[in-house]
């Protein structure tokens, strides 16, 4: 149910040192870049690699990817009009499970990332909002345009709250996954499946 939904997040982890920068790059796109990069040297430290590591290394992993994303605003974007009816316990709640989601998936595929190309096209800044514009040129030298959008957030910096792939808006796919199973039975049963997800991951 979750798979196919998932895949847009995990182009994240494309942006490696073979990447190529525009003459002038902005805040947000440095941010990405910089905490891509981070991901990128803790997958790729010996210190790190085999099994037994596999804790230590998911838990840098995570705290990297925690510094790039709005998880508040993009649970909020997530949810939409469900999100105002939910109490505060519920809200935090979703947050975590959704969390978890996007970073257990991430995690899960990273290690198996080969390597592209990755094209920084430019970025454009409307007030605290940004997009960042990026073509990822795969193997078969088919070009990939990802978009990043990043909200500027007081004491946090530039964190990215969606991202599409060739058009295709992350929060947007899991809103209608997530809004459908509200519809159709009840917020309870959505945060059920969601732990069902989440505990289906190994966790060292």
């Amino acid at each position: 149910m979750y798979r196919k939904l998932l895949w847009p997040c995990l182009l994240f982890v494309a942006i490696t040192l073979m990447s190529v920068l525009p003459a002038v790059a902005g805040e947000p796109t440095n941010v990405i870049k910089r905490t891509a990069d981070k991901i990128i040297a803790i997958v790729g430290d010996p210190k790190y690699k085999g099994p037994e590591k596999r804790g230590e290394r998911n838990r840098l992993i995570r705290a990297s990817v925690d510094e790039i994303f709005d998880r508040e605003e993009m649970s909020r974007r997530t949810l939409a009009t469900h999100w105002s009816k939910r109490t505060p316990g519920e809200k935090k709640e979703f947050m975590e499970l959704f969390e978890d989601l996007l970073e257990q998936t991430y995690i899960d595929r990273v290690e198996g990332y080969s390597g592209e190309q990755v094209v920084y096209e430019g970025e454009r800044i409307e007030g605290d909002y940004a997009l960042v514009k990026v073509n990822i040129m795969t193997k078969q030298q088919t070009k990939i345009p990802v978009l990043y959008r990043l909200k500027k957030i007081k004491d946090r910096g530039w964190l990215v709250y969606d991202l599409s792939i060739q058009g295709v808006s992350l929060i947007n796919n899991y809103r209608n996954q997530f809004n459908s199973i509200i519809a159709n039975s009840s917020f309870g049963n959505l945060i059920k499946k969601l732990k069902e997800k989440v505990g289906s991951y190994p966790t060292g």
